[in-house]
């Protein structure tokens, strides 16, 4: 069976969750708190080297981190991952843009709020998160003219990885108020069989 090696609140973690949960996929989670220093143990570090959460470990004991990584995996020969090769590459493309100028923003702000606090000498990258954040949704909002979905008429994990963090986001400060698309998308995502909010374990 799938071992799952996760963090309740984690968004990245809650992606892997998910999928397995909507392709009804039998895992076993195991909780790793990160802010007890669980991740950070000789022996999870030979599972990720670079000591996050989520790790998948596969029935022969390989270790796949990367949560977006983890979710193609997971997809690979599902509807949630297209075999045509333009909605695939555009599949990826969101995955790229959400570790690279989403995750980094959203989900940064919404821990130092929510977890841990904003350290003082991180209060100036705090707002400048914070505006790249925003910028970030108002990129998301315009892409969903007219579109259901981020690529193509049906969901994908592009979809999943985007609102992971995305659902969230109001618990780091962040408005969706003037983003009427991504609510609308926002409830579209979890409108599906199978889908369960990022608390249940």
């Amino acid at each position: 069976m799938l071992r799952l090696y996760d963090y309740l609140a984690s968004g990245n973690a809650y992606k892997a969750r998910l999928l397995m949960r909507l392709l009804d996929r039998p895992f076993e989670r195991i909780d790793v708190d990160i802010l007890e220093g669980e991740s950070r143990t000789e022996e999870f570090l030979r599972k990720n080297p670079e000591g996050r959460i989520p790790v998948l470990e596969l029935d022969d004991g390989t270790c796949l981190f990367e949560s977006n990584a983890i979710l193609c995996y997971l997809a690979e020969g599902t509807p949630w991952l297209p075999g045509d090769r333009l909605d695939r590459a555009r599949v990826l493309q969101w995955l790229f843009w959400e570790q690279y100028s989403h995750e980094p923003n959203i989900a940064t702000v919404r821990h130092w709020v929510k977890h841990v606090g904003v350290p003082e000498d991180k209060r100036a990258l705090f707002e400048q998160k914070r505006a790249l954040g925003v910028k970030a949704l108002s990129v998301m909002e315009r892409h969903l003219e007219g579109r259901p979905y981020f690529v193509g008429d049906r969901c994908t994990v592009a979809d999943l990885a985007l609102y992971a963090y995305t659902h969230v986001a109001d618990e780091g400060g962040f408005d969706l108020g003037p983003f009427p698309r991504i609510r609308a998308w926002l409830d579209r995502v979890a409108d599906r069989p199978g889908f369960t909010p990022i608390t249940q374990r």
